[in-house]
Order: structure tokens, then C-alpha cells, then sequence
């Protein structure tokens, strides 16, 4: 036993032997406040001081004010004739059933964000934390969750649903999704290479990429140079895609050219952040149904072509 272990188990045994009367009246005030401040009366009490009410109301939004984003499910592409005759390809996404699974705020967390659950999914499938925090939280088990970072005047209750209006015809939006997996493939198809020659001094090397480095001087293959490998399945992000159509009774929108992702794979929209949409149009922080509003009856709302074709338009 080393000195310093003897010196620690002799403090403590001081300690232990002192009686009441012995201990000084700094430290026992000391020992209280410290007792006091991690009970549980304590604990409830801040608690109850950091909580913030959120209320679900509509706001008047600044040209600093951020809005949360969606969860969607690619369901395919189609296409579509305007008043002009052309055919545009248009791709359908579905918002499931997205509601605000967590509020994150500086007093708690240290950010301003807030967690979007969507789609369903049965308890058998998920871990156990998962279920543990949509039962912390209080709200339906979700099959995909996302966290939107937003300013602390588009924060929403827990448990808000957010549908397709949203977001409103004619804006600009950004979607973000998994690409499609290729496999591994040659340089050719990757990168749009050449190819060697067809015919005279070729042989078994058609497809192939051509010199990669030097000689002696520098002798290696520098870093970043195009090569066969994986492609596809990337996070990728289609930005200032145009919004032609939302169905509220069936919370369907209806996007211009495509997105990321296979049908059936999950993508993230948001507004656009280089064509941004008129903060006049936009429903802040999101749009609020009303008790008496029957969704399953509402008609589509179509955004106004104007008298240049949108579609045709060069960015």
C-alpha cells in the first residue's frame, strides 16, 4: 500500500470519528446546501424554472426567421402537360403523418432545433432506447426521425402535426435525399470517361481509365485522381426545386424535375436557401388547421403559371 492510499484511508477515518459537536458550522452548512441541491425537490423545482411554454399560434415571420422542414416519401415520378403544350417531369412525394417528436432548446440542449417523426412503425421494430424516447416524449412511435436546426420564434408544441400546407405552391424548395446505389463500376460510367481507342492498339483495355501517376518524379498516385469504385448512395441535396401542386386530403405534393432516392426511400425538404421564398406567403411557423375544416374535402391548390412557362424557363 503506497502513502498516499494510507494518508486517504486515515483522512477518512478522522472524518468518520467526529461527532457533532466537532464539526464546524461552515462545513456543515456546506454539506446541506450541497444535499439540498441535488434532492429531488430541487431537481423538480429548476426543472419546472428552464421549462419554456411553446405556444401554437401563428407568427408574424422576420427575414431571419428559419421553418422547420418535412419528411416525405418518394412515390415515383410522372409527367404532365401545361397550357403550352410541353411535357414536364414531375415527381410525387408523400408526407406521412409528420409530427414534432422533440423540442430542443439552449436551456436544455443548447440549440434551437426541432425533431420531425414520420410514417409508423410497430414496437417489435424498434430498440428499446427508441421506444424510450418516443414514451419520454409522449408522442406516436415513428419510423424515421430528422432534426431540423430553426430560430427560436418556429418553434412548435410537441406533438404538433405538420402536413403538405406547409409549404405553398410556386416556392422554391430543397430536397435532400440517399441517391440511387449503383455498385461498383468503371471509370466510363462514374466519370464520363472516353475510353481507349476501338480498334488499332488496344487490347482487353477499352473501358479502362489509362495512366494513373508518373515515373520516379513523384513516383505515386496523387490523392483525389478518378478511379472505378462505388457509386451512388451519397447524401445529395437537389437544390431550388420548384413546387408545382399540393393535395391536402391526401398530403401528396407535386415537385418539379427529380430527387434523390429510390421510390419508397424517405426525403428531406425545407426551403429553398438561394431562391427564397416571400415570407408574405409563407404559414409561420407552420400552418394551423382550424376545429371546423373538413381536410378530406379540400380541392388541390395549383400553383399560378403566370404568362412565362415555368418549366421551360432557364434558372
Amino acid at each position: 500500500m503506497t502513502s498516499l492510499s494510507r494518508g486517504l484511508i486515515s483522512h477518512l477515518r478522522k472524518t468518520l470519528s467526529l461527532t457533532h459537536t466537532q464539526i464546524p458550522i461552515s462545513s456543515f452548512s456546506i454539506t446541506t446546501h450541497f444535499i439540498k441541491r441535488f434532492s429531488s425537490e430541487a431537481l423538480v423545482s429548476n426543472e419546472s424554472l428552464n421549462e419554456r411554454i411553446i405556444e401554437a399560434k401563428k407568427k408574424v415571420m422576420s427575414a431571419d426567421s428559419k421553418r422547420t422542414g418535412l419528411i416525405a416519401v418518394k412515390c415515383g415520378m410522372t409527367a404532365l402537360w401545361d397550357k403550352w403544350g410541353a411535357r414536364v417531369p414531375i415527381t410525387v412525394l408523400w408526407v406521412d403523418d409528420n409530427v414534432v417528436s422533440q423540442v430542443k432548446t439552449p436551456e436544455k440542449e443548447g440549440i434551437t432545433a426541432l425533431q420531425i417523426g414520420c410514417g409508423h412503425k410497430k414496437e417489435k421494430h424498434l430498440t428499446k432506447p427508441e421506444v424510450g424516447h418516443f414514451r419520454a416524449q409522449g408522442v406516436p412511435l415513428k419510423r424515421k426521425l430528422r432534426e431540423f436546426p430553426v430560430t427560436e420564434d418556429a418553434l412548435l408544441p410537441l406533438g404538433t402535426q405538420i402536413g403538405v400546407r406547409h409549404f405553398v405552391p410556386g416556392q422554391y424548395v430543397d430536397v435532400t435525399g440517399i441517391t440511387k446505389g449503383k455498385g461498383f463500376q468503371g471509370v466510363m460510367k462514374k466519370y464520363n470517361f472516353r475510353g481507349g481507342p476501338a480498334s488499332h492498339g488496344a487490347s482487353k483495355s477499352h473501358r479502362s481509365g489509362g495512366s494513373t501517376g508518373q515515373r520516379d518524379a513523384p513516383g505515386k498516385v496523387f490523392k483525389g485522381r478518378k478511379m472505378p469504385g462505388r457509386m451512388g448512395g451519397k447524401q445529395r441535396t437537389v437544390k431550388n426545386v420548384w413546387l408545382y401542386k399540393i393535395d391536402p386530403a391526401r398530403n401528396l405534393m407535386w415537385v418539379r424535375g427529380q430527387v434523390p432516392g429510390n421510390e419508397g426511400d424517405f426525403v428531406f425538404i425545407k426551403d429553398a436557401w438561394y431562391k427564397k421564398p416571400d415570407i408574405s406567403m409563407l404559414p409561420f411557423p407552420t400552418y394551423f388547421s382550424t376545429e371546423d375544416e373538413d381536410v378530406t374535402s379540400l380541392e388541390p391548390l395549383v400553383a399560378d403559371l403566370g404568362d412565362t412557362d415555368p418549366f421551360m424557363a432557364a434558372d
